[in-house]
């Protein structure tokens, strides 16, 4: 496939991640202003529905990612991460002449997913939903965010390797697991930091909420850069030791 071709790959892949992953996470806390009970995004999920607000949030991210493997895997690979990306490229399994344009479709994808989720549901899911942003939840530091999102992460590219890195997975299975995979980790560490697990996803939203007149959450995406990046790398290298 061309680099262009992989390019739009990368965007629509991420596309689908953000637009129906984060904006679940909008969409919750509409739902819970249309009930009476608006909780402001940077306060929690969480104070909602508990876990069960976050299973349902995971399941929009699972079911997003497993669709876009599935139909897009074969063309650019699917990382829709540029933490992915980097750790693949860290142990020589891209090449780097193509690493740029891979995050840039990212970016692009997100941040063009953030903007027609606003213009699709209105500027409420910009004021209230936040677009699915995400930042440390009350009582969380900076570097507890960084290690939430490094932890999360680091078991998301531990799977990605084993199934769908790895010659000898079994076939077939790649998109089902990594996405339950994300879907399980934004379940546990959601109330956290949010569980972006990835710098697009993060970026997109941070993006169109600034653009649209909503919250300036910029001060936190190095938490959202350091952490997946960390732990994308991290765990490529114990794969490769483990296995070799």
């Amino acid at each position: 496939m061309s680099l262009a071709k992989r390019f739009i790959a990368e965007a629509v892949g991420t596309f689908l991640l953000v637009y129906f992953g984060a904006g679940a996470a909008a969409i919750t806390l509409m739902i819970s202003e249309g009930a009476g009970t608006p909780v402001p995004f940077n306060i929690g999920i969480g104070a909602l529905g508990g876990l069960g607000d976050w299973f349902a949030i995971g399941m929009a991210f699972a079911l997003a990612i497993s669709a876009a493997i599935y139909a897009l895997g074969r063309i650019s690979g699917a990382h829709i991460n540029p933490a992915v990306t980097i750790a693949l490229w860290a142990t020589r399994r891209f090449p780097t002449r193509e690493v740029v344009p891979y995050i840039l479709a990212q970016l692009l994808g997100a941040s063009l997913a953030s903007l027609l989720f606003a213009a699709t549901v209105g500027m409420r899911a910009v004021t209230v939903g936040g677009l699915g942003a995400t930042a440390p939840f009350p009582g969380i530091t900076f570097g507890q965010a960084i290690l939430a999102e490094a932890v999360g992460t680091f078991l998301l590219m531990l799977a990605i390797m084993g199934v769908a890195v790895d010659e000898r997975a079994p076939p077939g299975f790649a998109g089902l697991v990594i996405g339950l995979t994300v879907g399980g980790i934004i379940t546990t560490t959601g109330n956290i930091a949010g569980s972006s697990l990835n710098p697009a996803r993060t970026f997109g939203p941070y993006l169109a909420d600034q653009l649209l007149g909503g919250a300036n959450l910029w001060s936190f995406f190095p938490i959202y850069v350091i952490g997946p990046i960390a732990g994308a790398v991290v765990a490529a290298f114990l794969y490769d030791y483990l296995s070799s």
